[in-house]
């Protein structure tokens, strides 16, 4: 099975890898004009955020200091995503 991500400069391709050892670090950003609607739409979707020690997340566990606005979650494989909102 493969996943196709269109749009942006480039479509992307995911594939699955036997033996995977899911990255520890977010390996892709998903940028969105409101942090908040997406986090209200994934998680409607059954997406659970992650929290982080060390890391000043919100209630709904975006970090919204220094920096975009950033949530993270994890795939089916158990990779780090994000949601990211500039300001």
């Amino acid at each position: 099975m493969t996943l196709h991500l269109a749009g942006g400069d480039r479509p992307t391709l995911v594939y699955p890898k036997p033996d995977h050892t899911p990255a520890d670090y977010t390996i892709l950003n998903f940028p969105v004009d409101d942090i908040d609607q997406a986090i209200d739409e994934l998680t409607a979707r059954g997406v659970r955020f992650e929290r982080y020690d060390g890391i000043a997340q919100d209630e709904r566990g975006v970090m919204r200091e220094g920096g975009p606005y950033i949530a993270w979650f994890k795939d089916p494989a158990g990779n780090v995503l994000s949601v990211l909102q500039e300001r």
